[in-house]
């Protein structure tokens, strides 16, 4: 298995609410089959219904409550970036679920869950830089 991952999709209870919700925080996407589609960056997020991504998987859909084990990072330029993005977050009917702050590992950084419980990291990490269109490379840890 190459190590890469080129989709992440969403399990949603209500499609159109998390198509706003995106669309509010400045996501464009398109909408096929019940399902939509954003490009971002290299890889493409997905939302789907939740019981349609469970049975596509062969699970049961289960409980949309808790967390779930799964965290997803999105990195900014700047501190204030961060403040930003959060306060649209809570505009447009996330939750925002820790405060930015400096966190243990000295970078700047906050969380959400979208209106489906899905966590999100909000962080400014210069020692992960952005690339100018957004892709990072992470560095040698054995080097720091």
């Amino acid at each position: 298995m190459e190590q890469r991952i080129t989709l992440v999709t969403l399990g949603v209870s209500d499609l159109a609410r998390a198509k706003g919700f995106y669309q509010a925080l400045g996501w464009r996407g398109q909408e096929v089959q019940e399902t939509v589609f954003f490009q971002a960056g290299g890889l493409g997020l997905i939302l789907w219904g939740r019981d349609k991504l469970a049975e596509d998987c062969g699970l049961e859909p289960g409980p949309a409550v808790g967390f779930g084990g799964i965290v997803l990072a999105h990195n900014v330029r700047s501190d204030a970036e961060v403040d930003a993005l959060l306060a649209a977050v809570e505009g447009a009917g996330g939750t925002v679920t820790k405060p930015a702050a400096i966190n243990a590992i000295g970078f700047y950084a906050g969380a959400f869950v979208d209106p489906d419980g899905h966590a999100w990291e909000i962080a400014h990490n210069p020692g992960i830089p952005l690339a100018e269109d957004g892709s990072i490379t992470l560095p040698d840890f054995g080097s720091l």
